[in-house]
Order: C-alpha cells, then sequence, then structure tokens
C-alpha cells in the first residue's frame, strides 16, 4: 500500500476506528510471538518429561536386590515381617545410606533345606546380585540325617551359582539347643562352616548371636526373636553385609 492511499484510508475512518486498527495489529503481531514461545515452552516441557522418564527407567534398572532365602527365622515368624523382621531393618539400614539395593523377604515358616531345595529354581526367575542362605534350624530341631542336610545346602549353592553366577553367596550358620546332644549339635554347627570354605562363600557363622537362648529377646517359644531381637539379627547381618555393599 502507497503512502497516499494510507493517507486516504486514514483520512476516511475516523480517529477512533483508526486507533483501534492500529491496536488490532499490534494484537495480531503479539499473539503471533506468544504462539511462537508457547510452542517453544512445550517442546521444552516434553523434552524435559522425556528425560525425567528415561533417568527413572535408568535408577530402576540400576537397583540391585538382596534377597534373604529362609525359614522362619527370615520370614518373621510371630511379627509384621514388612517391618520387624531382620531383612525390613536390613532395608531401614540401606535407605539410610541412599544405596540402590531392594531387600526382598523370602522366608518360609517350616521351610527345611528339602523345601528349599525344592523352590529354589523358580526364586531365580528373578535378577538378584546377593543371595542370604539362612536354612537347616528345621532340619536339626526335627533330627534330619546332617548328610541330607548338607547335601540339599549344596544342592542350593550349586544351583544360584549356575544359573546366577554373578551373584554374591552370603551362608548364615545356626547352631541348636543343648537338649539335642552334644555330638550332634558340633556337627550340625560344623557344616555350615565347612560349606562356606568349601564354596568360598561369605560366612555369617550364628545369625542369632546374642540373640538364640535368650528368653528377653525371644517369644514365647523361646525360639523366634521378638522385634527387638530381629534388629540384633541384622546387625549381625550387617557386619558381613555393609562391606559388599559399599566396595
Amino acid at each position: 500500500m502507497s503512502k497516499a492511499q494510507n493517507n486516504q484510508i486514514h483520512s476516511i475512518l475516523p480517529k477512533s476506528a483508526s486507533a483501534i486498527l492500529i491496536k488490532f495489529c499490534y494484537f495480531i503481531l503479539a499473539f503471533a510471538a506468544l504462539s511462537c514461545g508457547n510452542d517453544k515452552t512445550e517442546k521444552k516441557t516434553n523434552v524435559e518429561t522425556e528425560n525425567q522418564t528415561e533417568e527413572t527407567t535408568i535408577a530402576k534398572d540400576q537397583t540391585k536386590t538382596i534377597l534373604c532365602f529362609g525359614d522362619s527365622i527370615t520370614a518373621g515368624y510371630g511379627l509384621d515381617d514388612n517391618k520387624d523382621a531382620y531383612p525390613a531393618v536390613l532395608q531401614e539400614k540401606i535407605d539410610s545410606l541412599n544405596l540402590n539395593y531392594t531387600v526382598v523377604n523370602s522366608g518360609l515358616s517350616g521351610e527345611t533345606t528339602a523345601g528349599g531345595k525344592g523352590r529354589i529354581d523358580w526364586i531365580l526367575n528373578q535378577d538378584i546380585d546377593i543371595f542370604l542362605l539362612e536354612l537347616g534350624a528345621n532340619d536339626g530341631l526335627r533330627g534330619v540325617q546332617l548328610a541330607e542336610t548338607r547335601a540339599n545346602l549344596q544342592s542350593i549353592i550349586n544351583t544360584v551359582k549356575e544359573k546366577s553366577p554373578e551373584t554374591t553367596i552370603i551362608l548364615a550358620g545356626m547352631e541348636l539347643p543343648p537338649n539335642m546332644g552334644k555330638e550332634y549339635t558340633d556337627e550340625f554347627r560344623q557344616l555350615f562352616s565347612d560349606l562356606a570354605k568349601e564354596n568360598n562363600l561369605e560366612f555369617i557363622p550364628f545369625i542369632l548371636k546374642d540373640v538364640g537362648g535368650i528368653a528377653a529377646l525371644n517369644q514365647n517359644d523361646g525360639i523366634h526373636p521378638t522385634a527387638e531381637g530381629h534388629r540384633i539379627v541384622a546387625n549381625t547381618v550387617w557386619e558381613v553385609l555393609e562391606p559388599l555393599l559399599l566396595n
């Protein structure tokens, strides 16, 4: 449009209409600018969301698993296993240090080494970084032949090593009350130590150290730890577990 034509339009339009026209032009320009800005902001937001999702996925993939495979001691018999059993206490310790590990409680009350041998294949269908093996007490209390207990524990260890060779195995030792007979109880205690040495495993000599046989730290049955007892058990396990997590 020529300057003359523009002057003609302004001369025809009232001053108020001319002002409205100018404001309308400014509005169009401002709207276009805002639209471009909103488009950039939306693209930036989408990128940020994608990055956050990717970071969350990576974090989940990097989470490592500690699986506690045992009997009623691990299961937290008589307690709230999600809060009071020693695996839950271990999770508290891990979380307090901001370590990226999840503790899985795979304890089953009444479990024997034969029962553990029977379900180990199913358990290993998940990725496990540290495998804590706590079985044998029920064998001892039932007077199972020590050769059978030993063979079952060795079979479980072999299966873990074969199916998950990168997994670190911790073997938890157990002791029996003296009424089972000195020879039997001595041999029972020794078999855990022997298995740990022969298989080059991390070893907890007695998982109920400072708890077993102490009435105040056990429930009325005199066998299963109280919540306070489980905290002591967790401390005993932690002595072996912590160095593995921090290395």
